[in-house]
This record gives C-alpha cells, sequence and structure tokens, in this order.
C-alpha cells in the first residue's frame, strides 16, 4: 500500500510538471523607433500562427499621416528648377516624401515652408499647423544658393492606411504636384520562432518579434494596434451562431469594442435601462442581434422605449446600416392592434417608478 501512495504521487508530480504555464509577452527593448518582443511558452507550431498575421498586419494596415501634394511658388510642374535653389523640383519632391509626421488628431492638414537667403532647409523649418509634429527635423529638403533667394511651398497632409500613389491626385489645379503618400508608420518587421523546454516537455515555442518604425508611433504601440485589428477581424469568427430555421440573420457591421458596448453607456432613462436588465441584456451587439418584435415583447418595453434605445445608439454611432434599415420600418410588420397591446404596460410603467 506505502509503494502504491508513493508511484501516485510522483505520478503526479509528473504531470504537473508537464502542465505549460499560460504564455507571456515581454519586452526585451522599446526605443523610438525599434523594439524586440517575445511571447512563450507557445504550443508547438503557434509561433508562425501568431507571427505571420502580425506581421502582415503591421505592414499593411497601420495608420497614419503623409503629405499627398505640394504646391511651390512660381512651379507649374515637376520638370523644372526652382530659381536658386540646387535641387531641381523633382529632387525636392523625393525629398518631401522622406517627411515623416506624428499627427494626435485623424484630419487633413496643411503645412508650410517659407525661406530666404543662402543655406540648407531642413523638415525643421517647416511651420507645422496645430496636431502635427515632425518626427525628423534633420531631414535635408534643399539648398538655397544666393542671398536673394527665396522658397515659398504649401504641403497638403492627409491620413491614410498603408500607401498611396501619386496618381491618384490627377485633376488637381495647375501648380499642386502630388507626390507618393506613405502612411505606414513601419519600415521593417522580423520574426523568428524558437524551439524551447517546458517542464519535460521540449515541444513548445518561443516567438520573437523585430519591429522598426520611423518614430511617428513606438513598436509597442505599432504591436497593440495591429494586435486590435486583427482582434476585431477574428471577432466575426468568434461570433458566429447557428441560426433557427425559421430565423433571418444579417451579419453585424460593428467592431468588437461596440458590440461588447455596455447598455449603461448609452444613457438611458431607468425604465427602459430596467426592462432590458432584467432580460439580461447587456451590451449593444445583444440588442441589435434582436428582431424589432422580439425588444417590444419585453415586458413593460413598449414603442417609446424603442425609439429611445435607438435613438441614442444612432446618436452614438453604434447603428450598423442594417440596424439603420431595419428600425426605419414602423409598424408596418404588425398589425395596429398588436402594438397598440404592447405599447399599454409601457404607458402604465411610466406612471410608476421602476425599481
Amino acid at each position: 500500500m506505502l509503494n502504491y501512495q508513493t508511484f501516485s504521487t510522483q505520478e503526479t508530480i509528473d504531470q504537473e510538471e508537464d502542465l505549460a504555464p499560460s504564455p507571456e509577452l515581454t519586452v526585451i527593448e522599446d526605443g523610438d523607433q525599434y523594439g524586440k518582443i517575445t511571447v512563450g511558452p507557445l504550443p508547438k507550431g503557434s509561433g508562425i500562427t501568431l507571427g505571420n498575421p502580425i506581421r502582415r498586419v503591421l505592414y499593411s494596415s497601420l495608420s497614419g499621416s503623409a503629405i499627398t501634394w505640394v504646391k511651390i511658388e512660381g512651379v507649374l510642374h515637376e520638370y523644372t528648377t526652382i530659381p536658386n535653389v540646387k535641387e531641381e523640383v523633382s529632387e525636392f519632391l523625393l525629398n518631401v516624401q522622406g517627411i515623416r509626421i506624428r499627427s494626435e488628431v485623424d484630419r487633413p492638414g496643411k503645412l508650410r515652408l517659407e525661406a530666404s537667403g543662402p543655406g540648407d532647409i531642413c523638415a525643421g523649418d517647416l511651420m507645422a499647423s496645430s496636431g502635427f509634429e515632425i518626427v525628423n527635423p534633420d531631414l535635408h529638403l534643399a539648398s538655397l544658393d544666393s542671398d536673394g533667394s527665396t522658397l515659398s511651398v504649401e504641403f497638403n497632409v492627409e491620413y491614410g492606411t498603408g500607401y498611396g500613389q501619386a496618381s491618384r491626385g490627377e485633376g488637381l489645379p495647375i501648380g499642386v504636384l502630388p507626390i507618393d503618400a506613405v502612411y505606414t508608420p513601419i519600415r521593417k518587421v522580423n520574426y523568428s520562432v524558437d524551439q524551447i523546454r517546458v517542464g519535460k516537455s521540449p515541444d513548445f515555442e518561443k516567438l520573437t518579434l523585430e519591429i522598426w518604425t520611423d518614430g511617428s508611433v513606438s513598436p509597442v504601440d505599432a504591436m497593440k494596434n495591429a494586435g486590435n485589428i486583427l482582434v476585431g477581424q477574428f471577432f466575426l469568427f468568434a461570433n458566429t451562431r447557428q441560426p433557427s430555421e425559421d430565423e433571418e440573420t444579417t451579419p453585424l457591421n460593428i467592431s468588437a469594442q461596440q458590440y461588447n458596448t455596455s447598455v449603461e453607456e448609452l444613457d438611458l432613462s431607468s425604465r427602459t435601462l430596467n426592462c432590458l436588465k432584467r432580460t439580461n441584456i447587456d451590451k449593444v451587439g445583444e440588442i441589435l442581434e434582436m428582431k424589432k418584435s422580439d425588444l417590444l415583447a419585453i415586458r413593460n418595453f413598449g414603442k417609446k422605449s424603442l425609439d429611445e434605445l435607438f435613438d441614442r445608439l444612432d446618436e452614438m454611432g453604434l447603428l450598423p446600416d442594417e440596424a439603420d434599415v431595419e428600425t426605419s420600418q414602423t409598424s408596418e410588420d404588425q398589425s395596429g392592434e398588436t402594438l397598440e397591446s404592447v405599447d399599454t404596460p409601457d404607458t402604465e410603467a411610466e406612471s410608476g417608478d421602476e425599481s
């Protein structure tokens, strides 16, 4: 009996040693333009499963601000020179394309350059409007070579994703010179997967990510943004449900954050809020998944409550297109008698206080 108990105890210890701990993310280095992050231990095969999509999203889906066109005083096209400026117009435009901008607001804006006299002009000489910051002020733009030389340029800044070609600027007025816009802040991404041992099992992996940015966003923040994008995309799969045979459903074109918005944040009246809470409806997504008739069937929840609810959803921008179409329909889907019978408790409930 003693030997059997000893064997059982040792077997339990061995099993506990083989259990893998939860993966942890560790920031090895986090600079302005370079970051190194490790994730592990991961089950076998998970390193590539996580590393490849995060790398692709970092390259293609992050947003930023970039200059999309310039207007140089006295210049009508790019195949010419600027008086008393060493660089030709085409070379100047290539230099401008290298300007990196950190934006505090996701909107278009303007920058100006007013320079005179001999000397070098750098990106730091631009007069930035509120909300924009030049990340690389030492970037060389042009050189003025005489005392009487002047250079006056207007820059248009836009907010976008990935890369925008200059050809999309066709149709601009004469004198407006479009340039390629590099919106993405990512310069390079590498990932590697190493096999590691956890306990007695060697079948675990460690993912190492190296991220280089242009300085407008830190590598760790860039990784967070990419992760949020992936969460929103995979949310479509996680939110899949099987409809019944007599139920017609349409997908909700809302983000995971919008779906999980609490009903308390809608600032509804106590009567309407209590009706939803009593039915265990806690999230905006749960409301949008329900038919209008199902909402009206809630006790003491009538048409006034329905109008109040969807008015608040519309004001907060939480209504997808499908919901807008559905809620724009009034009592056409139901008979007048049915709607009146549902409205009756709603009216009665107004006279009393809901706890």
